[in-house]
């Protein structure tokens, strides 16, 4: 409970540029509390001066200044709504856009971990949850106390003896009302996961919906989906039917009060201690309890919700980046450069030294004793068979994941040591999946480089062989994409790619598997012109022999481990595995 709330607390801070709004909107909501606790002495006044005595005059009056304390009121109370709602609006659009910033500064290893299907419904599902229970709390937290013991003040006011009720009716619902509270704070955690399970399952149906068709998974993966449905719906259920008792508890406790405060006051009329209006009076400071009862208990309901809600977006903000920035770069590590790097001459583009990759969680590492270096210029074929650590290796260049053993230099200089941006800023990355975003060609391959004129986007375009893709589109560059491309080809998906990361010009180019859907003719094309980049450090990683035939150096890839390093016909004499993946697919 206690951590749940400090890290409520944490999120507070997200507040700061809405201090007015949050003393203005409780302010007027207890200005506003104030008009309500004057309208039963009013009342009462009215029953025992005006109805008693037949005075149509003083009733009248009396009725007037209860319109005007309704008309201010009210507009006392709109205002409050008014600064309530722009404070949790903008709270909410704060956190989420930090949240969001946070997200993208993670590594690939906390991304793994965290799974993007949590992280989608914390940014979407939890921050309107503690949106909701800040907007609620700066109109209701002071505002139902203060009507609470202001009417058990002003009840006492009237009569001591009877307002002794009120002591015991507040005692017996607060009793209540916390202990439910205690109760249910938990498992609204536990709905919130439930709930992520669900957003996973929704989210890999989607976006794996032709694997299902093709398999004919449809049936199955809705039973599944149903199953996971049903067991959130239930928790939900479970935790409403303990939510719903506060509210039907809090009637019967009041209304047992009311009871006993009629009965007490029919008493005391009759002994000449009360006015029948002051008994009215009472049963309206009752009333008014009641009423602000049920509303403190909807509001603990939600600050409930929020609190486990906040708890588990600021365990995201607690979650730290891997990647390594100007701030934390590390000053003590061994450096693997020689005089000549330390002048400016190195000549290698990339280094591995003795590298390698276990990643978090896993039970043996993916990458062992990775030791090779790149010159500048040159073309590096990564090949080997599935699960052999290809990909893993060339993500650990970008620092996408951190190298748990030696070291890696790019241009001379040991990643670690770079800014991120300015280690990627030297790259060009295409994925093994072709990302496309929604939107037009153009916009896509400013990715590459925003400041890109239409020649450096058209010159990207023929060295990936997409420029006859945009000259067949109508409106050319300006072509809109649907997203993720799913109005184009895998092969156009893969060129368009190619072509993003070619538009930023960069001084390393990797090329992960980003092929694989070519065809042979244009694939030789696409390398053939990649050969012709000056000053472009490339690797290609690829499934066929034929893709790293023609590459300066060729890396094969064993289980992890480098099972030899050198060229095609070298590598034809001397590494077993390259020989046997060459005759396998040229037989």
């Amino acid at each position: 409970m206690r951590g749940n709330v400090a890290a409520l607390k944490k999120l507070l801070r997200y507040m700061k540029n809405y201090i007015k709004e949050c003393i203005f909107a409780p302010l007027f909501k207890m200005i506003e509390a104030g008009f309500e606790l004057i309208v039963p002495l009013v009342i009462a006044a009215i029953i025992d001066n005006g109805i008693a005595d037949k005075n149509l005059g003083y009733i009248g009056k009396m009725c007037v200044i209860l319109v005007v304390l309704g008309v201010v009121g009210l507009v006392i109370s709109i205002t409050a709504q008014y600064f309530s709602a722009k404070a949790a609006v903008g709270f909410a659009t704060e956190v989420r856009h930090s949240l969001f910033t946070h997200i993208q500064s993670l590594s690939y290893t906390e991304l793994d971990t965290l799974g993007s299907s949590t992280l989608i419904t914390r940014i979407t599902s939890d921050v309107n949850q503690v949106q909701n229970g800040v907007n609620l709390t700066l109109r209701l937290l002071l505002r139902s106390p203060f009507v609470v013991f202001g009417a058990m003040v002003m009840a006492f006011t009237i009569n001591g003896r009877i307002s002794l009720i009120f002591l015991v009716t507040i005692a017996a619902l607060s009793i209540a009302v916390f202990g439910i509270m205690i109760v249910t704070i938990p498992l609204y955690r536990d709905v919130q996961g439930k709930l992520d399970g669900v957003t996973e399952l929704t989210r890999e149906n989607l976006t794996g919906v032709r694997v299902l068709r093709a398999f004919c998974m449809e049936k199955h993966e809705s039973q599944e989906f149903s199953r996971r449905n049903r067991a959130l719906t239930d928790m939900q259920k479970f935790v409403g039917r303990i939510s719903a008792v506060m509210n039907p508890l809090t009637y019967v406790l009041v209304n047992l009060a009311i009871v006993w405060l009629i009965y007490s006051g029919a008493i005391h009329v009759n002994e000449g201690s009360i006015t029948q209006g002051e008994v009215v009076a009472l049963y309206n400071y009752m009333a008014q309890i009641l009423t602000e009862l049920v509303k403190l208990a909807n509001l603990i309901i939600s600050i409930t919700k929020a609190v486990a809600c906040g708890n588990r977006i600021q365990s995201v903000f607690e979650t730290e980046s891997g990647e390594q920035n100007e701030d934390n770069v590390s000053a003590s590590d061994e450096n693997i450069l020689n005089e000549n790097d330390l002048n400016g001459e190195n000549e290698y583009a990339v280094e591995f030294n003795h590298v390698g990759l276990t990643y978090k969680g896993a039970g043996d590492c993916s990458l062992h004793d990775i030791d090779f270096k790149v010159k500048k210029g040159e073309t590096v074929g990564i090949i080997g068979g599935t699960g052999s650590g290809k990909t893993s290796l060339v993500n650990l260049i970008p620092a996408f994941y951190p190298a748990t053993e030696g070291q890696i230099a790019v241009d001379g200089r040991d990643v670690r040591d770079y800014d991120v941006d300015e280690l990627r800023a030297k790259i060009g990355v295409v994925p093994q999946k072709a990302a496309l975003f929604s939107g037009t060609i153009r916009e896509n391959l400013l990715w590459g480089n925003e400041n890109a004129g239409d020649d450096r986007l058209n010159a990207a375009l023929e060295t990936a062989q997409a420029a006859e893709i945009v000259r067949n589109k109508e409106n050319g560059l300006d072509y809109i994409l649907e997203q993720n491309g799913g109005n184009l080809s895998g092969g156009q998906k893969q060129r368009l790619t190619i072509a993003r990361a070619l538009v930023r010009q960069p001084e390393i180019l990797i090329l992960d598997d980003s092929a694989s859907a070519l065809d042979m003719a244009t694939d030789a094309k696409l390398r053939k012109a990649l050969k012709k980049l000056d000053n472009t450090t490339t690797f290609i990683v690829s499934q066929r022999a034929s893709g790293v035939k023609n590459a300066d150096k060729i890396i094969v890839l064993d289980d992890g481990k480098i099972a030899g390093i050198g060229t095609h016909d070298k590598l034809l004499e001397s590494c077993g595995i390259y020989k046997e993946i060459w005759d396998s697919q040229n037989s």
